[in-house]
């Protein structure tokens, strides 16, 4: 079993590298399926979620070369097989193979995704899409099949019912070598969306429209080989400004495209943050008599879920009552009860989160209910009085690329611990 230590209440100063959007990489490993030659990926996170994903490639007979992180894969190899179970089962994002086995091979079957816990997440959307196309689905015992029945798949309009990254990305990458045009509308925005859809493009596929409500794919007969920087994550370097407007002294961000977190800047501006906006970077001064807001989460533009909590723990330092609604995900609370034990003066009510401020959280034992949760109580641990252990760190570990070394380098004592 592995935790996390922290011995809280020391102030960070220093600098910090954001690394490759851990959201982007999920779904650019599946999408090289599609390509002909060789890709190669710059900027790619060192979190669990990678590894796993190289895994379920080599297995299907990918050649994966790594080096720091730079990511070479070679896909010529890959063979069309069923993928039920495993790997499949330990991530959310294994839901692209559907998309991109779909492209290349007209068929798939893979084990049904896996990932945090945060409530209803389905797949409807998805095979909605793959159905408009031409695409069929049955279950088998706990993994799905799709089938194009040996032909290839059709351009069609398709509406998204609920605005979705997941069904976005999995329709874009089932229609680029689709016969004819796709329309996807009320499409996701997201920069991950723009991210993969330059992969695409630089891998000769035809699709305009990216980061807009109403996408347009013309279908192509193949895709070649290319080489793709991968964007910052904007989830990380939100999750290293909160910690840093709670607990630093002066901490710079490197690496952030500020146009990506505008919303999430604008909710720490009404607080009274005080940080410096450079073209690549964020300066975070150390702070005081910061004011409790209110946050409600939505689709991009809007405030991000992601940062729903990682923010959290900052709040619980400001002055007066506020509140958190999440219209993304309803069971993204579990870290409420967590921060309760540290003494933070948070709870639920009627499926919203209500917080009063400031507190001296201190130091206990807690565990990581899902990945942002699990980032929102290392933010916790570095504030608190006393020692923090934090379990169920595997979480934390698949989105966070060397968060242990990062915030010792900001002057941390926090150790990572395998019992």
């Amino acid at each position: 079993m592995k935790k996390i230590v922290i011995n809280g209440g020391r102030p960070l100063k220093g600098e910090v590298t954001i690394n490759g959007a851990k959201n982007s990489v999920v779904a650019l490993i599946p999408a090289i399926i599609l390509a002909d030659n060789i890709v190669t990926l710059d900027g790619v996170p060192a979190i669990s979620d990678v590894d796993s994903l190289i895994e379920i490639m080599e297995i299907m007979g990918a050649i994966v070369k790594r080096s720091g992180d730079c990511l070479e894969v070679d896909p010529r190899n890959i063979k069309n097989m069923p993928m039920p179970s495993g790997k499949i089962n330990s991530l959310r994002a294994s839901y692209y193979f559907y998309g991109s086995l779909l492209g290349r091979f007209g068929e798939a079957t893979v084990g049904l995704p896996g990932g945090c816990d945060l409530g209803p997440r389905p797949i409807d959307l998805h095979l909605k899409a793959f159905e408009a196309m031409g695409a069929h689905m049955t279950m088998e015992g706990n993994y799905m099949k799709l089938s194009t029945d040996g032909k290839r798949l059709a351009g069609a309009s398709i509406y998204m019912d609920t605005v979705s990254v997941g069904a976005t990305i999995n329709t874009m990458l089932a229609a680029v070598k689709a016969e004819g045009r796709t329309v996807i509308e009320n499409a996701a925005r997201e920069p991950e969306i723009i991210d993969v859809a330059t992969l695409l493009n630089n891998m000769g596929a035809h699709i305009r429209g990216a980061g807009t409500d109403i996408i347009t794919i013309e279908g192509v007969d193949s895709l070649h080989g290319t080489r793709h920087q991968v964007i910052p994550d904007r989830i990380e370097a939100g999750t290293y400004i909160s910690l840093a407007a709670a607990i630093g002294q002066g901490v710079q961000i490197n690496n952030v495209l500020y146009e990506h977190l505008e919303s999430f800047i604008a909710k720490l501006e009404e607080m009274g943050v005080r940080m410096t906006i450079s073209e690549d970077s964020i300066f975070v001064e150390g702070q005081k008599d910061l004011k409790a807001i209110n946050i409600k989460t939505s689709p991009y533009p809007g405030f991000a879920t992601d940062l729903q909590q990682p923010i959290t723990p900052l709040l619980l330092t400001a002055h007066g009552h506020g509140k958190i609604v999440d219209t993304i995900y309803e069971k993204r609370v579990n870290h409420v009860a967590e921060l309760a034990k540290m003494a933070g003066k948070i709870s639920t009510a009627s499926n919203q989160i209500v917080y009063e401020g400031p507190n001296q959280l201190q130091g206990a034992s807690v565990k990581a209910t899902d990945l942002r949760a699990g980032a929102a109580l290392v933010i916790a641990g570095l504030m608190a009085q006393g020692r923090t252990e934090i379990t169920n760190i595997e979480f934390i570990l698949r989105g966070y690329s060397n968060i242990i070394e990062k915030l010792r380098s900001l002057g941390a004592d926090i150790q990572l611990i395998e019992e």
